[in-house]
Parts: structure tokens; C-alpha cells; sequence
């Protein structure tokens, strides 16, 4: 038999080869590998950064946009999502003696002539038209009595079209009239009708008036903006528009996030609590404790939330129009804790015939120790699904209870009541609704995303093998 001498090059080409550590795969932790699984699926990743987003938004938000969500300003009501508000700074108003007529040359209804009434020839607006006042003056009317003036926020296309009725002068001497009421940034259409004390004029006449936002001096001064008559100022951005009230809705989605997810988050943790517990226990004794505490929970099941969350808020003392948090949060933990524990039950009865369990019998461990030293920790990826599909049931229920008036109520805001009160008005401004909305089902529809993507990435059957 001959020898082999190794030589210098063979172990130089030896190095060359691959090592056997670079061909197998790294080693790698059930959560580690959960984690690497997470974040290759794009929709659970998506939206576990986008609930990120949505709590920095509602916890630091605040610190940034300095804007008091109770905070009304009756000079911007209810306007659109904008940068920037412009106003025109005018002078404080003062009493308008208005426009009459000499009596001596006003022309007499002709008592031989069968015509009406003629229109109005002219309607002029005095001054700037703003929301401030809009004065108006007209021309008078051969045979008038009186004058009628009127207010639409769109041209009328008839007689009965002519809108808000505002003012009729008590003499024919009365050429001017000073509107005050309610104006917005906006087209108004006024109308001038004469009349003969009897009946009205048949033709009218009509004007369009663009209303432009102003303020007064003093007005200014008490925000701060050091301007002059004619000059225009900046009132501030509202990005996401203001409500009926003048409020900031950016400020209240960020305050009404906080409660919205307080309420989302702390009492999913609270239920999923008290079912993991209580299925632990039934699971791991079975036998007649078992089928007892499983007939508890079917009898809870059928309990209807709605009627013990009255039952609730009167037992509290809380009447109409006050906040049921405290209610809501009750009814929430001790009516949705069923089918965490019916899983959490099924999971134990499958451990509890596992080796190490019977191993830990052997060695004098007792029932709480296993319970909740071993069965529960490895039902830890089942609850964590759970609990994430019930974080967005809760804000839902949330969101429904202030919808209809039982849960969070003004003045402290949530999506759920913003939601409330933006329907009213859901046709002329559509942003004081589009908001809270959007914001309740972004989270909504992102934790479910997360859900689907955490049961997958936590299911040990689904681990790669490459």
C-alpha cells in the first residue's frame, strides 16, 4: 500500500472550497424567524408602520400642531381643508343711518293703471361686501309701500326660490337695508320686491354679492395681528378643515385618536387577559370543571352587549349627552373575554398530554405552575393573533356606541362621536365626516392586514425550510 504525503498546495485548494457553515442555513429562534417572515409579507409590514404612524400621530401630534381642540372660532366655520385662511381687516362697525328718500319725490301708485308693481331698477352694495355686513341700497318704486328683501345661496329659478326672507322696510322711504345675519365667505343672491301694502311686484330683481372674509380691528388685535384697515391677514391653517363650531378637526382627530385607542388597546388587553386565565384554568382540569366553566361562557355569549351597556350607563348615573367611557369599557371586558378563552381552552388540551408537561407532573410541579409556566407562554402566538383582530373590534364598537350617542359624548371628542356630528352635515361640508372616518377605517383595516400577517408568520407549520 502506498502513502499519501499531503502537500502545501493541496490544503491551499482545500481553503478555497466552501466551508460547511456557509452552505447550511443560520441558525434562528422561533421568533426570529417569525419576525424575518413579518416583514417579507408587504401587507402586514405596510400596515404594522402604518399603526405606528397612527400612534405617533395621536401621542406626539399634539406637541407639534399646538392648536386647542376645544378652541371655537366663529370666523371660520365649518371651512374646507386649506393652508391658509385669508381675511380682510375693516373697521369696527358702526350704527349705518341707511338710505331714505325725500316723500316729497316719490312717485303715487297711478289709481287708473291695471299694471303691478315694476321691478326695482337698481341694487347696489355700499362698501365691501364682507362678513362683517353687506349693506344694501335700490332705487325706489313708483306705487310702493314697502320693500322685501331676501337672501339665497344659490340663483333662484323662481318665485318661491328666493330664500331666507330678511327684512321689510316699515315706510316706502326705506331704500337700504344692512345685513348681518349668519354671513359666510361666499355668493349670496339678494332679492328686492316691492309692494303695495296688498301684493307683491311680479317682476323682481336680483343681485349676486361675493361675501369675502374679513375681521375688525378689534377683532385682530385680540388675535394678536397687528393690521390696518384694508389689509390682508392670514388667520391661520387648517389642514384638515374646521367643524360647525369653528374647531380644529386636525387637533380633534389627534385628540380623539388618544381616546379612540385607549379604548381600542386597554380593553383587548383586559379581556384577552381574563379569557387566557379563565381557559387555562378550564382547559388544563377539564373533567366537570371544565364543562361548567365552558356552560358559563355560552351563557355569556348570548348576552346581548347592547342592553347591558344601558343597563350599565344607568347604573352609573350617566344621563343623555354625557360620556359612557367607563360603562363602555365594562361592557367591553366582561362581555368579550368568551372566545379568547374558548382558544386559549383548546390550546391547554392539547398541551397538557405533551411530554414535558407529564415530565413536570413527575417532578411535583403544581397545577398553577404549569398552567402558567408552560402552557400559557406557548399559547403566546395564538393570543397575540387574537388579540390583534380584537384591538379593531373594540375601536369599531367604540366608534358605533359614540355614532348613536351611548359611548363618547362632546365635549371630549372621539372618531366615533366627530363621525356624529360630521353626518349632519355631510352635504355641504362632506371633510367634517371624510376624516374621522377615514382615520377609523385606516385603523380598522390595518390591524386585520397585521392579524392576517402574524397568524401566517406565527403558524410553525409555515417555516421555511430553505
Amino acid at each position: 500500500m502506498t502513502s499519501f504525503t499531503p502537500k502545501p498546495e493541496d490544503f491551499a485548494l482545500l481553503a478555497q472550497r466552501p466551508s460547511l457553515h456557509h452552505l447550511q442555513r443560520p441558525s434562528m429562534s422561533y421568533w426570529q424567524d417569525a419576525w424575518r417572515r413579518l416583514r417579507r409579507d408587504p401587507k402586514a409590514s405596510v400596515s404594522l408602520y402604518l399603526i405606528i404612524a397612527l400612534f405617533m400621530i395621536t401621542l406626539f401630534g399634539p406637541l407639534l400642531w399646538r392648536v386647542e381642540p376645544a378652541r371655537e372660532d366663529l370666523d371660520v366655520i365649518s371651512y374646507p381643508p386649506g393652508l391658509r385662511i385669508p381675511a380682510l381687516i375693516v373697521t369696527d362697525p358702526v350704527q349705518w343711518p341707511g338710505v331714505h328718500a325725500d316723500p316729497a319725490a316719490l312717485v303715487p301708485a297711478d289709481p287708473n293703471s291695471t299694471q303691478s308693481l315694476a321691478a326695482t331698477t337698481t341694487i347696489r352694495v355700499e362698501g365691501e361686501a364682507t362678513t362683517q355686513y353687506v349693506r344694501l341700497t335700490w332705487q325706489p318704486v313708483a306705487g310702493a309701500a314697502t320693500y322685501l328683501v331676501y337672501r339665497n345661496d344659490h340663483t333662484p329659478e323662481a318665485a318661491g326660490d328666493l330664500g331666507l326672507p330678511l327684512f321689510q322696510t316699515l315706510s316706502a322711504e326705506e331704500l337700504s337695508f344692512e345685513d348681518r345675519l349668519q354671513l359666510k365667505p361666499q355668493d349670496y343672491w339678494y332679492t328686492v320686491i316691492a309692494s303695495d301694502g296688498v301684493e307683491e311686484a311680479s317682476v323682481v330683481t336680483t343681485m349676486k354679492v361675493p361675501v369675502q372674509r374679513a375681521l375688525t380691528v378689534s377683532q385682530a388685535r385680540e388675535r394678536g395681528l397687528d393690521a390696518t384697515p384694508g389689509q390682508i391677514v392670514s388667520l391661520g391653517a387648517h389642514p384638515f378643515g374646521t367643524d360647525t363650531l369653528g374647531r380644529d378637526i386636525l387637533a380633534r382627530v389627534m385628540q380623539g385618536g388618544r381616546v379612540s385607542l385607549f379604548i381600542g388597546i386597554v380593553a383587548p388587553l383586559l379581556f384577552v387577559f381574563m379569557g387566557t386565565v379563565y381557559g387555562g384554568i378550564s382547559g388544563y382540569f377539564g373533567g366537570t370543571i371544565d364543562a361548567v366553566m365552558m356552560r358559563v361562557t355560552d351563557f355569556l355569549v348570548a348576552l346581548p352587549f347592547l342592553l347591558f351597556m344601558i343597563l350599565f350607563r344607568i347604573a352609573f348615573g350617566i344621563g343623555p349627552g354625557e360620556s359612557g367611557i367607563v360603562p363602555m369599557m365594562i361592557a367591553l371586558v366582561l362581555l368579550s373575554w368568551e372566545n379568547t378563552a374558548r382558544l386559549v381552552r383548546g390550546q391547554v388540551l392539547q398541551l397538557r398530554e405533551e411530554a414535558y408537561v407529564q415530565a413536570a407532573l413527575l417532578l411535583g410541579a403544581k397545577p398553577l405552575y404549569l398552567i402558567f409556566r408552560h402552557m400559557i407562554p406557548n399559547t403566546i402566538g395564538p393570543l397575540l393573533v387574537n388579540l390583534t383582530f380584537s384591538i379593531p373590534m373594540a375601536i369599531f364598537t367604540e366608534a358605533f356606541l359614540s355614532f348613536i350617542g351611548m359611548g363618547v359624548a362632546p365635549p371630549t371628542s372621539s372618531w366615533g362621536s366627530m363621525s356624529n356630528d360630521g353626518i349632519k352635515t355631510m352635504v355641504n361640508t362632506p371633510h367634517e365626516l371624510l376624516f374621522p372616518a377615514l382615520f377609523i377605517s385606516v385603523t380598522v383595516l390595518a390591524f386585520n392586514l397585521l392579524g392576517d400577517g402574524l397568524r401566517d408568520a406565527l403558524d410553525s407549520r409555515m417555516r421555511s425550510r430553505e
